[in-house]
């Protein structure tokens, strides 16, 4: 149907105003009245706490080994993301408590960050060390998914454990975007992490991973079911793996009750939701390979 230029006007003033209506009395999309983080600006803090973490490699090369440019990145960090944080607390506190508690999160972060850089040193080491095609830790800084992913997780779970809302998600659903790769910024996972490849990994709120662990593509760490919604907030509900675990591509290892103990191998396309004891490999059986010769009709020669 053609509508006429006066009768789509007056179909859009309608539909403006149910939309607005709408928006206002609904409980569910009701904008917050203090506002919300501004989603480009925490791309931004992002993007550059990455260069801090790695001097030179994301920014000026003037910038490496450089304490004062150090130091401007980082008062620029607190300033920018400071500001952030008084708007993610701002939906759920008093405009006072939240500038109070938005200051104190800066500095307690910013005194973390160190500590996250030593923590990052191990992660490209695993990278290098378990990577044959890597040709150097460059090659692994400047290019690799997994530790653009390992990177941001590692710096929001800093903001995650200050109890920070909103801002954590907002930072690796950024890096999921642009790796494939989904860590929730609540799981807990110790030094030498290793992701190769890394698309579709998935690592749940409530994971707990050792040191030395290697995952592959496709891996999924996460829930039995999560039927109840709500009611499981707070309740353990993702795996735990302990040290020196190696998981292949495609297994899906699912439940808050389930332990993979250390120097365990899990094989790819793997399905496990019952606890596994140290030293053990895990492999699927009874699946067969099929060969016949090929038929140009059917199958295009490679």
């Amino acid at each position: 149907m053609v509508y006429s230029e006066d009768s789509l006007s007056a179909r859009i003033r309608e539909a403006a105003r149910e939309i607005n209506l709408f928006s206002q009395s609904s409980k569910v999309i009701s904008y917050p009245q203090n506002g919300l983080p501004d989603r480009s600006k925490i791309i931004s803090v992002t993007e550059q706490l990455r260069s801090v973490m790695f001097p030179g490699y994301f920014d000026t090369p003037s910038s490496e080994h450089n304490e004062y440019a150090a130091g401007y990145k980082l008062t620029r960090i607190a300033d920018e993301l400071g500001a952030q944080m008084y708007s993610a607390l701002c939906a759920s506190n008093d405009p006072g408590v939240a500038k109070e508690k938005s200051r104190s999160a800066i500095e307690s972060f910013i005194k973390r960050l160190p500590e996250v850089q030593k923590l990052l040193a191990t992660d490209v080491e695993a990278l290098f060390n378990g990577d044959p095609a890597a040709q150097s830790v460059v090659d692994v800084i400047f290019s690799y998914p997994g530790l653009n992913a390992i990177t941001v997780y590692r710096l929001a779970h800093e903001l995650y454990i200050l109890n920070m809302p909103l801002i954590p998600r907002m930072m690796t659903e950024y890096a999921h975007s642009q790796t494939g790769i989904d860590i929730n910024a609540g799981a807990k996972i110790g030094s030498y992490f290793f992701i190769d490849h890394g698309t579709g990994v998935v690592i749940g709120e409530t994971t707990e991973i050792g040191d030395y662990v290697k995952l592959y593509q496709g891996v999924t760490l996460g829930a039995l079911s999560t039927r109840k919604g709500q009611l499981l907030t707070g309740i353990k509900r993702h795996p735990t793996l302990g040290n020196r675990v190696t998981v292949y591509s495609g297994a899906s290892i699912l439940g808050g009750d389930t332990v993979i103990g250390d120097d365990c191998l899990i094989g790819s396309n793997a399905f496990v939701t019952a606890s596994v004891p140290a030293n053990t490999r895990v492999s699927m059986s009874g699946l067969e390979l099929s060969f016949r010769q090929n038929n140009p009709g059917i199958w295009e020669n490679g």
